[in-house]
């Protein structure tokens, strides 16, 4: 008999609520997909504020969820595990979730599984695109992570290969949108303006890219750097900056970076398979030479459309129903959010 997992998600500034059926054969079908994002009220501080993003949760929380079980024309009580994000993520914005999770799990006497956020990303993939190939890799870029991952079981066996040393690329984008005068979140201004510009006008550096350096770690705070200063250097010299050929050169030294790496460890893991996730993801420049670069090696990719890409509670219920799949046991109700979790803890 099928069953339905119901996923929340509150790590960061998106609540989301979404709701997966599994079935006897292990396909995870997408029900209901909910979010309420609060960026709005973060946008004049440049940044996610940590209490008002909590406080947003708390409104947003039951709303979100009576508009997923409306979606899916389902019931709570046709609800027979729930899936909530136990970290990584920031502290208040996680515990609130986690609360209404138990909560929920409580009432219905259904069992509760924390799970991995960073995991979730890559879960979601199956949603669109079907079962992982085993092993695939993964590419993990948002605005607090960036991370090339070799999964072996979406629900047990995750290893990191690199990690940023520094800024995420989220998080650089959202710096270089700062000084080039752009709205925040920084990704989708950046994509726009670089649309219309010359990725090759200036030669930003690639970081981590040395011969010295980890063949997979990350580092864009050098890039940042190095925007910004350029910036500054012209505008001291009374030049006029065009936005559109920064923002293109910019984007353009993230993606060759990202994808280069990827398709590097790919090739010495022997994998096939290469899923881009995370909010970054959606971004025009990395999907299209990830193609280029994947098409040239041989290489499977699979990229989330927009919309699961970024935060969102059905990637929550998908990895929790492979967790459920899996025979896994449920987290006990005590159980606490997890700020620095783990990507290799899939779930508690």
């Amino acid at each position: 008999m099928s069953r339905v997992i119901m996923g929340i998600e509150s790590s960061c500034d998106e609540t989301g609520v979404g709701l997966v059926r599994l079935h006897d054969d292990g396909a995870v079908e997408l029900l209901a997909d909910e979010v309420a994002s609060s960026v709005d009220q973060h946008a004049r501080f440049g940044g996610v504020v940590p209490e008002v993003a909590s406080r947003a949760h708390l409104e947003a929380m039951v709303p979100t969820a009576e508009r997923a079980f409306a979606t899916a024309g389902l019931k709570l009580s046709d609800v027979d595990a729930i899936a909530v994000t136990a970290g990584p993520g920031l502290a208040g914005a996680l515990l609130v979730g986690v609360s209404a999770a138990k909560a929920y799990a409580a009432a219905l006497d259904v069992p509760l599984y924390g799970v991995n956020h960073l995991a979730g990303h890559i879960a979601v993939d199956t949603l669109q695109h079907g079962p992982l190939p085993s092993p695939v890799l993964a590419l993990l870029v948002s605005g607090g992570h960036t991370q090339l991952l070799r999964v072996d079981d979406i629900a047990s066996r995750i290893t990191e290969l690199g990690s940023t040393v520094d800024d995420a690329a989220g998080e650089a984008y959202d710096k270089v949108a700062r000084v080039l005068d752009l709205p925040y979140p920084g990704g989708p201004p950046i994509d726009k303006a670089a649309k219309r510009g010359n990725g090759s006008a200036i030669a930003f550096p690639r970081g981590m890219t040395g011969p010295r350096d980890a063949k997979f770690d990350f580092s864009f705070s050098g890039l940042k750097t190095a925007v910004a200063r350029w910036v500054e250097n012209a505008e001291r010299a009374g030049n006029g900056i065009s936005v559109d050929d920064v923002a293109a050169s910019f984007q353009e030294a993230v993606a060759d970076v990202l994808t280069a790496k990827a398709i590097r460890a790919a090739r010495e893991q022997g994998i096939g398979t290469l899923v881009i996730s995370g909010g970054v993801a959606a971004n025009s420049r990395l999907s299209e030479l990830a193609a280029e670069r994947c098409a040239e090696a041989g290489i499977e990719l699979r990229v989330p459309r927009p919309r699961l890409c970024t935060d969102n509670g059905a990637m929550i219920a998908a990895l929790g129903a492979h967790v459920v799949a899996a025979g896994h046991s449920a987290a006990p109700l005590d159980f606490s959010a997890n700020p620095g979790l783990p990507v290799q803890t899939v779930s508690l």
